[in-house]
């Protein structure tokens, strides 16, 4: 299987294959590194059927059995973070006043935590009949801790907002993902030399919405923290009873979703109905261009029935577009890896209520380079749109009445670095920090001040070979 994003593929090349438990095409096109488009979609190491760039690294353990190709690859973070907001004495914005949702909260926005994030991806694939001739299966599953691993159901993080904890809106807070994040099967057949069919099939997974969401995505990967836009981009990367169908021809390919629309509940653990039930209701479509392979775009657009719990009578409509860079450069090891690595996303995302026509714009730009294999430093820049929710004090239920209206944008800048040191076989501990300022809109100026940050300490762990 050719390399997967993120990730540096451990037995991508094993000294020895076990030629006689697999079909003698299946293994060599396995450790070959992919080059086109198709290449990438049939290594299946991105969330859902998305596509990041074919050189992108991927970091993972891989071996042969009884036929089935077995890989696994995983992160977590833990980290301590502190976010800080200053809320000096001041009139209350007229928002607030207008939608009457709080009072001028004397309270000081921000705070600290220890927590972990955290995913493993197990799979298992093979080929369907002699060399491959009816096809591809691949079996996949994500998991994640932080149901137990993120307390109180979320994390501080300055601004973000989206989902609920104890029935209450999560406000300067990121929650945590499901325990199941994915549970696929994928199968793809190719149609020729140069096209390519393919059919996802979820209880829990990814529809074609968005990039390589940001927990998978390589330019993101050593960011402990989630993207502010999280929720106009990619907050569907967590989605129930997911169904895709795709071709691809060449360096081209199309991709039509059904999904359930509404976001997790707070049972993290299970698989929970929403109010609704969890019938097919909202569906997407994504066109995927990838020319070369170190470049990956995308555009798409969604119909999401009643996604947020606090809101169950509003539909949405989703566009997003991105371009994804990446660049290999300096020595070839004896592993096939390069010495140095540059990956970079450009990044829209649109939310817009289909109640009352409003709209929410973020852009993101991140860039990832790794230098002498062991070094990481990276940024990401993001202008989110932000609603009038963040007027409302944390912890606090919805008011009556209330009404979510745009609100202003907020941009944020982050800077970090850490460095690998092996401390296992197949696992990888990188200490590092990241830094972030934020410039608040005018009508957020009284509650977090003008220039708010966070800070980040934290070690990364990753499966590698």
């Amino acid at each position: 299987m050719p390399n997967m994003p993120g990730m540096q593929m451990d037995s991508a090349q094993p000294s020895t294959p076990d030629k006689t438990t697999m079909p003698m095409n299946m293994s060599m096109d396995m450790m070959k590194p992919p080059t086109t488009l198709i290449d990438t979609i049939l290594n299946h190491t991105t969330s859902g059927t998305s596509a990041e760039p074919a050189s992108t690294p991927v970091s993972m353990l891989m071996r042969s059995y009884r036929g089935w190709m077995l890989m696994l690859h995983g992160t977590a973070s833990i980290s301590d973070t502190q976010q800080h907001a200053s809320n000096p004495t001041g009139a209350i914005p007229d928002v607030c006043v207008q939608n009457d949702p709080c009072p001028n909260p004397a309270v000081t926005r921000g705070g600290n935590k220890l927590f972990s994030t955290n995913w493993i991806m197990p799979m298992a694939m093979r080929q369907l009949g002699s060399h491959g001739q009816y096809g591809q299966l691949t079996l996949r599953t994500m998991l994640s801790l932080e149901p137990a691993t993120i307390t109180s159901r979320q994390f501080p993080e300055l601004f973000q907002q989206g989902e609920t904890a104890f029935g209450k809106p999560i406000i300067d807070g990121q929650h945590p993902h499901d325990f199941f994040m994915e549970l696929a099967a994928l199968y793809d057949l190719r149609l020729g030399s140069h096209t390519l069919l393919s059919l996802y099939a979820a209880p829990v997974g990814d529809p074609a919405i968005g990039p390589t969401a940001y927990p998978h995505r390589h330019s993101a990967s050593e960011d402990p923290i989630a993207a502010l836009g999280h929720h106009q981009e990619d907050s569907t990367h967590i989605a129930f009873n997911v169904f895709t169908g795709g071709i691809t021809w060449r360096w081209l390919r199309f991709e039509e979703s059904g999904f359930h629309g509404a976001e997790p509940t707070e049972q993290r653990w299970g698989f929970q109905p929403s109010p609704n039930g969890h019938a097919v209701d909202s569906y997407s479509s994504r066109i995927t261009f990838a020319p070369t392979k170190n470049l990956s775009t995308q555009y798409s657009i969604a119909h999401i029935v009643s996604p947020e719990a606090l809101y169950p009578n509003e539909n949405q409509q989703r566009q997003t577009a991105s371009i994804i860079y990446n660049l290999p450069f300096g020595h070839t090891t004896a592993d096939g890896d390069h010495t140095n690595n540059w990956s970079n996303t450009l990044l829209w995302g649109r939310t817009k209520s289909l109640t009352d026509n409003s709209k929410e714009n973020s852009y993101l730009l991140e860039s990832l380079l790794n230098f002498r294999t062991r070094n990481y430093v990276w940024t990401r820049i993001e202008n989110a749109g932000r609603s009038n929710e963040l007027l409302i004090p944390p912890g606090s239920p919805l008011p009556p009445n209330f009404t979510e209206s745009p609100l202003g944008h907020v941009a944020a800048y982050s800077f970090g670095y850490d460095r690998d040191y092996r401390v296992a076989p197949h696992l990888l501990a990188a200490p590092g920090a990241q830094f972030t300022t934020y410039t608040t809109p005018s009508a957020l100026v009284s509650i977090y001040g003008s220039h708010p940050f966070g800070a980040v300490a934290f070690v990364r762990l990753r499966i590698a070979k």
